[in-house]
């Protein structure tokens, strides 16, 4: 059926294809790979029967392709107005969780409904999106007005808050992914300049703690030149002075040569003090040239200088005594600062054993002796990635990539596309979390990211994963099959 307006026809649509057949070769491909990760060599079973990982995950998938077919009949405006009662069913059922889940690995995220087990935490992540989208298609809004960021906040971080109560840190992680959505849709660069400002403070806050340049450690004297520097760069982005960016990087090199010169005459010199000194001085030619000025950038920029200097200055308080013990060793594994093979890094380390054996074409499908002897945990799950790389090889872990890269390029371009801010705003929505769980998932198993515990989408085993996946994919092929066309 076709409505015409003024120069607007609201046509009935085909879903997208492309998208929908590369889908179908992910959840084929991962249902291959589990039955090949969970293969006993000694009770080998069919890849049908129900009783493998394999056989209840093929149970999965047809579910999951008739809950995307219903999903794709539902009527687009559907999802629009009962957006926000799917929001607070999600929040409810995160609630319950955390009151009634008994502890299942280390965290309290798991409903157990007789011989069914569901994780409400992976079905959050599109009722997540479908709020954002339908607070961002309100008529007027606008994301900088105060009471608007703060709603859009709440949103993200209420149910940040519960997962991580649940202590499920990697899912609540997903979440936060969702502020790429807000960067879309107007948030200003430098909100997720200083995010990425932020990790990087903690990085070398951490690893370079142990080693002293005198009033501060290495990684604190590092992390304070590059937020003189980063202030300089804030400097000539918004305001274009080419002089008084110069002047502070003058600043800086002087202090810095200045001591370097003294320490030639065996005076003992301080490098902490000096960096500090660096800083001082910057922040009092910022807060100069905001009464010459009068321009509240400058204002912004120090207390953006001011921020990162706090923020630096808790990273070793938030780490030794917020994080838990093995969070701690995780993240030291990934830094470089432990090995412990046997503890916090044995996963890791199988599974950079199972992928380098794999070699350039790998060993074979059911032929690779690292996830056959049970060596990597969790290797139909969240390892599932290192079946491949040792089975397939370098080749084979490479097409995975391309193939996951045309995906997430179709989803932006679909996106994109869209002719309502409901419909882009959830396309972004589902675009953040494939690619941070692309990001994390093969980052953690190649041991270059923390391992936080998140499966890889349409391969890893489980039915709460590919549920959630589904319902964030097929609802949004179904707003854009149904979207407006001149």
């Amino acid at each position: 059926m076709v409505y015409q307006g003024s120069r607007e026809i609201v046509e009935k649509g085909k879903v997208d294809w492309i998208t929908t057949g590369l889908y179908l070769l992910f959840v084929t491909l991962g249902w291959l790979n589990i039955y090949a990760a969970s293969f006993d060599l000694e009770n080998a079973t069919s890849l049908f029967d129900l009783s493998g990982r394999a056989g209840m995950q093929l149970v999965w998938i047809g579910t999951s392709l008739l809950l995307a077919f219903a999903l794709l009949k539902i009527e687009v405006g559907f999802y629009e107005t009962y957006s926000f009662i799917f929001y607070l069913a999600g929040i409810g059922l995160l609630l319950l969780t955390l009151l009634v889940a008994q502890e299942i690995n280390g965290s309290r995220s798991w409903l157990v409904i007789g011989p069914v087990r569901l994780q409400p935490a992976e079905f959050m992540k599109f009722t997540i999106a479908l709020a954002l989208a339908r607070v961002f298609n309100t008529y007027g809004f606008r994301l900088m007005i105060r009471n608007n960021l703060l709603l859009v906040s709440c949103i993200i971080l209420l149910p940040v808050l519960l997962v991580i109560a649940q202590k499920e840190t990697g899912t609540a992680l997903v979440y936060l992914s969702l502020l790429l959505v807000l960067y879309r849709e107007g948030l200003p660069g430098g909100v997720l300049f200083m995010g990425v400002a932020s990790v990087l403070y903690f990085v070398l806050g951490i690893k370079f703690s142990d080693v002293q340049m005198g009033f501060l450690s290495k990684g604190e004297l590092i992390a304070i030149i590059l937020i003189v520097i980063f202030s300089a760069a804030m400097v000539w982005n918004y305001l274009k002075r080419r002089k008084e960016v110069l002047i502070i990087l003058l600043l800086l090199v002087l202090v810095f040569l200045g001591t370097y010169v003294i320490s030639f005459f065996s005076v003992p010199v301080d490098w902490g003090i000096t960096a500090i000194t660096a800083f001082s001085m910057t922040g009092l030619y910022l807060l100069f040239l905001f009464f010459r000025n009068r321009k509240k950038h400058y204002l912004y920029i120090l207390l953006f200088m001011i921020g990162s200097f706090v923020f630096l200055e808790s990273v070793e308080y938030v780490f030794y005594d917020v994080l838990q013990p093995h969070q701690q060793m995780r993240i030291k594994v990934t830094l470089g600062m432990e090995q412990d093979l046997s503890g916090a890094g044995y996963h890791v380390g199988q599974s950079k054993i199972a992928i380098g054996s794999g070699g350039l074409t790998g060993k074979g499908f059911l032929n690779g002796t690292q996830t056959k002897l049970k060596y990597v945990p969790e290797q139909d799950t969240d390892f599932i990635f290192c079946t491949i790389g040792e089975e397939h090889g370098f080749i084979g872990s490479a097409i995975i990539m391309i193939l996951y890269m045309v995906f997430i390029l179709r989803l932006l371009n679909l996106a994109e596309r869209q002719t309502t801010t409901f419909g882009r705003v959830y396309g972004y929505g589902v675009v953040s979390v494939f690619i941070f769980h692309l990001i994390v998932n093969i980052g953690m198993v190649i041991g270059i990211m923390p391992v936080i515990g998140i499966p890889l989408p349409f391969f890893s085993y489980g039915g709460s994963s590919l549920w959630g996946f589904t319902i964030l994919l097929f609802i949004f092929l179904r707003i854009d099959k149904s979207r407006k066309r001149s």
